[in-house]
This record gives C-alpha cells, structure tokens and sequence, in this order.
C-alpha cells in the first residue's frame, strides 16, 4: 500500500505556535502536553492540509498568533502517491489562506486532488444528538474525500440558493426570477446528493468487509422535512412548486440543505442518538476508521488521521485496538492527548512529540 503522509511541516505565527518545525515519518504521530499547550492548534495545521477551513472551521484571520497578528504560514511537505509535494499555505493582512503546490499558486480545492486527511474532535461527540447540520457537515466530509468536486457543487448550491433566499426574502413573485438560479440550485443539488449516496455506499461497503473491535453503523440519509426529489428535473420542479410556501418561510424549504444523516447501532438496532455516550464515540471511531479503510482503496492511500484527545474516553482494550487498527491500515495519525501513557500501547510503532508553553509561545521538542 502507498503511503499518503506529511513528512516535512513548518509553522509561522500560526495560532500559539511562533515558529515551529516538525519533521517525521509515516508512522503514526503522538503530540502529548498540558491542556492549553498547543496541542491542538498542530491538529489545525494538519487539517488544513485539505480543502475547506480546518478542524476547527476558522476564518484566515483567527488563526494568526496574536498579539502580532502578522499574518501566518504553513509549509508542508506531503509524501502522495510516489510524489512528495511542497505544499504552502499563507494568509497576510487578515486575507483569506493562499495555496501554492510544488510553487504554483493553487487553489484550496486542489488540496484534494494530491491528499486525503480526516479527523475526529471532541465537539464530534455531539453528533449523534445535535441538529442535523452538524451530521450534514459531517456527511459532506465524508462525502469530498471519495469526491474532492463536492465542495464546488457545495458552493454552487449555497451561492444560488442565497440569491433565492434573498428574492423569497424581498417577496418577489415573478417566476422568471427565479428559473435560471432554481435550473442552478437542481443541477449541483442532485449532484450533491448522489455524491452523499455514494459516500455512504463506500462506508456500508467498508464495514462489511472488515473485522474491527468498534461497532459498526448503519447509515441512511433522510429529509428533516418530506422526501428529497432525486434527479435534476424533480429537484427543479420542487423548487417552482414550493415557492409560495418558501415566501411564507423567507427560505428554501426543499433541497439538499435539508438532508440529515441517520445512524443506528448495527448489533442492536439502537438509533445513534439514544445509544449511551461511550457507544455514540464508539461508533464515530468506527466511521472515521471505515471512511480510512475505503479510501486506501478508492484513492490508492490511507488518509492523513487527525485525531484530537481520541483515547480520553476509551478504556486499556479499546485504546489498543485503535492503535493497532490505525497500524494495519498503514495511516499517518496525529494523534493528541494530555499524558504519553494514553498511547503507551503504540510502543514504537509510533514517534513522540512533546508541546509545552511558556510565556504564551507554544515549544516542541521530541521524546
């Protein structure tokens, strides 16, 4: 199996991170330290290595060390499939990131087409019982890393879809300005959705074939409201047909934007949301794990884990299993928590970075 791992990685000014270089393996990656030290602000380093806005979903600005607020930058590089990548991500004067690859200016999209990296946060675990647009998120994670065109048909939809808002908004009722943004929203609309079909297809296709010590999910999406139109002509006659209810409700009422994601408990046909809290992390571990294992086949390479405080909540034999399951995948993990002895199973299948903080500047230093 190719490996798929970031080897090479430079922080400046990013978060609490002053200057930082990392330099390491394909072997799964433990950052351990106090709470506060800058552990996590590494993970967000990490996830940006992908399309979109990173673990934590922060906007350019926020992630500049302060109080100098000189803009930051990422330098990484990326071992993808026989090629390693130099990857450069800035952002300067609170503007939005910049990407160059191999020296090319970029952009965040094509960060899918060379990596895959996934992850799991401890405000995950609310998954399973907060609303459906954390599942939406969720799913449509997922979704763009078997398919890294989901997040232009993503923003396609929105960008239509607010435009739409807006007339329903301002009461217009001719139908005329309404046809060309609702022929847009159908089109990258039941494009979306078959994407999300797919995805959850490669999952299920995934779980079946494996043997792993974490319970398994069964996944189906649904609609908060009705059913959701499946081809591009019945999402667009959808749309016309509900326009004088969506001006009642100042929004669009039918759509994509209104799927959610339903999980239940395999083995005991429990529905995610009333399984106990140990179980719900149980089961996003299995997800994250099954996502990992269909991608090493559908893209030629494991992913990049990032998985922040993942052994906070699980017991000697769980943590284990995890480890060894990250370890016959053949995935890059970085991994965090408070103590080494959290990953004390891992013995040296892994490698160990230390992150403490002093005087608000965040230190690294290798065990």
């Amino acid at each position: 199996m190719t490996n798929l791992a970031l080897t090479h990685l430079e922080l400046s000014h990013f978060r609490s991170h002053k200057r930082a270089v990392i330099d390491v393996d394909a072997r799964p990656v433990v950052i351990h330290g106090p709470n506060g030290a800058g552990k996590t602000n590494l993970l967000e380093a990490v996830s940006l290595f992908s399309p979109g806005r990173g673990l934590r979903r922060a906007a350019a600005q926020d992630m500049a060390r302060r109080p100098e607020s000189l803009g930051w930058k990422l330098v990484g590089h990326l071992n993808s499939l026989h090629r390693v990548h130099e990857v450069e991500i800035r952002s300067e004067d609170s503007q939005p990131r910049q990407v160059r690859i191999d020296g090319k200016a970029a952009a965040q999209t094509a960060l899918g087409r060379i990596a895959r990296v996934l992850w799991l946060i401890p405000a995950m675990d609310r998954l399973w019982i907060e609303g459906a647009e954390g599942r939406r998120r969720f799913l449509d994670r997922i979704t763009l890393s078997f398919f890294p065109g989901h997040a232009e048909l993503s923003l396609a939809y929105e960008k239509a879809m607010r435009q739409r808002n807006q007339l329903l908004k301002d009461m217009v009722r001719d139908p005329h300005w309404y046809l060309a943004l609702e022929r847009q929203m159908a089109q990258s609309g039941a494009a979306i959705h078959a994407n999300r079909l797919a995805a959850l297809d490669h999952l299920a296709a995934a779980q079946s074939v494996s043997e792993t010590a974490f319970p398994t999910a069964e996944l189906t999406l649904a609609q908060t409201e009705g059913e959701m139109p499946v081809s591009e002509g019945d999402l667009a006659r959808a749309f016309a047909s509900s326009r004088m209810r969506d001006l009642s409700a100042g929004r669009s009422l039918v759509g994509p934007h209104r799927s959610d994601m339903i999980g239940v408990f395999s083995a005991k046909g429990i529905p995610a949301r009333d399984c106990s809290t140990g179980e719900q992390k149980a089961l996003l571990i299995s997800l994250i794990l099954a996502n990992a294992r269909a991608l090493a086949q559908d893209f030629g390479a494991p992913p990049i884990l990032v998985l922040d405080e993942v052994a906070a909540h699980l017991d000697e034999r769980r943590r284990g299993a995890l480890y060894d399951e990250l370890c016959a995948l053949g995935a890059q993990a970085w991994m965090t928590g408070t103590g080494a002895e959290l990953f004390a199973e891992l013995g040296e299948r892994a490698q160990r970075i230390e992150v403490t903080e002093a005087d608000g500047v965040s230190r690294i230093s290798r065990d």
